[in-house]
């Protein structure tokens, strides 16, 4: 039986994947391994539910609601909110656990359902694998011991003034365009980017339930883009549809990806003495221009795999301050315990106030190599460490390349294929090397 939990909870296609009884059914589990210590304390459990504004969340958070509260959970219900927000607001409350329910980047159509433990964390595979071994079990409790589901009135102005509190600038003469993917910061980014001082343009903030990332949003910047050109604006912003990452567009319209980000932000946070141990940590998919950056500016890059769960858990282990991926997913330790789209662009405008210098002129500071990435399909991927000509060919790539290049070859965790990429100093370099490595891998692995 393949596992429920993925990367990033249960994830699948709502009303056939993510149906209202796997989510009631998930939700008595997880109340069961979640809600153990308030039970051990003789306490009543405390959960944080939160959604996104997808048609299908509300009958999922409906269906969770009811699974939590049957279970003896008082519920605290959030309504429409961006992940990030969901887990500060569990740690805020000091709530037991929280449960976001989403697709992040995902189409309409799809659904999720995601926890965070006490304090707002992801869950380690070891307590998502307690969730699904519980599951087909349930509390009974009766009378006034069920639990009570209650509308958290004020989580909107609890998570704002957060927001807000991490600014030690205020963002007055920054003309900012927020992109907000008809997703779950509709509401909440325009109006901290606006309580902030900036002058802020809306575009994709109209959500109808089945618009979510449709045209708008980290996934698709060119309208943002055109925005940003149109109002002659400072920068754009761009959430996906839970807001936990953001991408960003300069002033003269060029993308701002999340390397860059974490590379100007890393600046700003050793200038201030706030770059724990001047380390920043990053997933091995990250340009190499990032990591010559900040060899250049004496910040040491620590690479984890690929997923944002990754990066929290070295971040964790090392108590690093600053980690992220090329895709937006930025991470503040001291202020957020998972990637926040909103608390990133506000400090990456904080910066640009703070220097005086325009969005381009930040992101220069990091030189993005040329980066040709082939996926190999129909190929035998647990046979990849085993082949000798594959890590023949490898070493005399990176032999040549030298410290101006690399080259990784892993198989995908998701589909029946292998990701071959190469960086190297100019186009023609990466792409002849990726063809060469990715032409054996389709010989070699066939099957």
């Amino acid at each position: 039986m393949a596992r429920l939990f993925g990367t990033d909870g249960v994830r699948g296609k709502a009303n056939k994947d993510i149906t209202a009884e796997l989510a009631l059914r998930l939700a008595q589990s997880a109340a069961i391994v979640l809600a153990a210590g308030a039970r051990e304390r003789g306490e009543r459990a405390r959960a944080v539910v939160a959604r996104d504004p997808r048609v299908s969340s509300d009958f999922i958070s409906a269906a969770v609601s009811a699974g939590l509260a049957s279970s003896g959970v008082d519920v605290f219900d959030a309504g429409i909110i961006p992940t990030p927000a969901c887990a500060y607001l569990t740690a805020d409350l000091g709530a037991d656990f929280g449960v976001m329910i989403s697709a992040s980047h995902n189409a309409a159509p799809d659904n999720g359902i995601k926890f965070f433990s006490h304090g707002g964390h992801k869950l380690p595979d070891s307590l998502e694998d307690e969730i699904e071994a519980a599951m087909g079990q349930a509390l009974t409790p009766l009378g006034g011991e069920v639990g009570k589901v209650t509308r958290f009135a004020d989580a909107e102005d609890r998570y704002l003034v957060h927001l807000l509190g991490t600014l030690e600038t205020r963002l007055d003469g920054v003309k900012v365009v927020v992109d907000c993917a008809h997703g779950a910061a509709s509401a909440i980014s325009p109006q901290a980017f606006s309580d902030a001082g900036a002058k802020v343009i809306v575009i994709g903030a109209d959500p109808d339930g089945t618009n979510i990332n449709s045209g708008y949003g980290s996934t698709h910047l060119s309208a943002l883009q055109a925005a940003v050109i149109e109002h002659g604006a400072s920068l754009g912003i761009a959430h996906d549809g839970d807001a936990d990452r953001c991408l960003a567009v300069d002033e003269t319209g060029r993308v701002i990806d999340g390397d860059h980000i974490m590379a100007i932000l890393a600046l700003a946070m050793r200038d201030a003495g706030k770059l724990s141990r001047d380390t920043l940590v990053a997933t091995v998919m990250s340009n190499l221009g990032l990591k010559v950056a900040m060899r250049e500016a004496g910040i040491k890059m620590l690479e984890t795999a690929v997923g944002d769960r990754y990066v929290l858990e070295e971040m964790r282990s090392g108590g690093y301050a600053l980690g992220g991926e090329q895709s937006g997913h930025i991470i503040f330790s001291h202020f957020a315990t998972t990637g926040d789209g909103v608390l990133t662009g506000m400090q990456l405008a904080a910066r640009m106030v703070e220097t005086g210098k325009s969005l381009s002129e930040l992101a220069a500071v990091m030189e993005t190599y040329p980066q040709v990435l082939v996926n190999v399909q129909g190929v035998d991927k647990s046979a990849l460490d085993g082949d000798s000509d594959l890590a023949s060919l490898v070493s005399q790539a990176e032999a040549e390349l030298g410290d101006d290049g690399r080259v990784l070859l892993r198989a995908s965790g998701t589909e029946d294929l292998v990701r071959v990429m190469v960086e190297a100093k100019d186009q023609g370099t990466a792409q002849s090397w990726a063809e060469r490595i990715a032409n054996l891998v389709e010989k070699n692995l066939s099957r």
